[in-house]
């Protein structure tokens, strides 16, 4: 007896089933393509719901029907899933003589763009020592205003991120506070009169605030967990291109969470989202008014 006819299903339905079967395999061959070259050009560790979002149009052009719920399935069977990483903590110098300035944000929350920066250093490791990246973010639209890479942390690191950011400014008439820690470089004289030249007013951090830190402190760890700048780099000048690629992306490719998985640049320009703390308890705290 025929297996088909003593298993009690129909040709018809067998090879139905076999199509089936075999387009599933090659659907999923081809999604473990589109993730990994999203991931490859735009984040390693972009997670399964920012997946599922971007690539949702290219699913459904390649006559692909998932769900949530199953791509995310999909992800750990095929063990695409991100494994979580370790919070850590940069270390400042505030042990110094310079003019320490009030904090002006504390349990506060910016409206729009340009109305609160926030800025800080951190280490990128090359094989020839330790370099520094001082960045400039704006803590609305979490798009990074200006940055600086170089293998000293003199306060000229900073003043240069500083004025680049200043230089990339869309609301040139808004008034802007200036956050950071008690770091020497952000209280040189040299630092502070140049923000204040440019009608900016500096705000720092009074005490170690995880919250107050958290945007600075996410920022890094995505430059460096998500696109290479964890490993130690063969020298300052690959550095320097890395990080030049990095923020590219991280402001005009990277969805974000808080952003209603909008991109930076975009809500920078088009600033019509309320803003999201990242309290651990979500509470909603007041408004900034400068």
């Amino acid at each position: 007896m025929h297996p088909l006819r003593s298993s009690g299903i129909s040709k018809q339905a067998f090879y139905k089933r076999l199509r089936t079967q075999q387009k599933k395999e090659i659907d999923h061959q081809k999604m473990i393509k589109m993730v990994k070259d999203y991931r490859k050009k735009v984040g390693s560790k972009t997670g399964g719901i920012k997946l599922h979002k971007e690539l949702k149009k290219d699913f459904i052009n390649a006559d692909i029907k998932i769900g949530r719920d199953k791509f995310y399935h999909f992800l750990r069977v095929n063990n695409l899933l991100i494994p979580k990483t370790k919070n850590y903590i940069t270390t400042t110098n505030s042990n110094h003589m310079y003019k320490k300035y009030k904090n002006l944000v504390k349990d506060h929350v910016p409206t729009r763009p340009e109305q609160l920066w926030v800025s800080d250093i951190t280490y990128i490791k090359t094989e020839n020592g330790h370099n520094y990246l001082a960045l400039v973010t704006d803590a609305y639209s979490k798009q990074i205003m200006g940055y600086k890479l170089d293998n000293h942390m003199r306060t000229s690191l900073c003043t240069d991120a500083l004025a680049m950011a200043i230089k990339n400014r869309k609301y040139t008439n808004q008034k802007l506070i200036h956050h950071s820690d008690r770091g020497f470089q952000y209280c040189n004289p040299k630092y502070t009169e140049f923000a204040e030249n440019n009608n900016i007013t500096m705000s720092m951090t009074e005490q170690y605030d995880p919250y107050e830190n958290a945007i600075a402190e996410r920022i890094n760890r995505t430059l460096k967990y998500e696109y290479g700048l964890k490993q130690t780099i063969k020298n300052t000048e690959l550095a320097q291109k890395m990080t030049q690629q990095a923020v590219y992306i991280y402001n005009n490719l990277r969805t974000h969470f808080s952003l209603d998985l909008r991109k930076p640049a975009e809500v920078h320009l088009n600033p019509n989202i309320k803003y999201k703390s990242y309290r651990k308890n979500n509470v909603n705290l007041p408004e900034l008014t400068i």
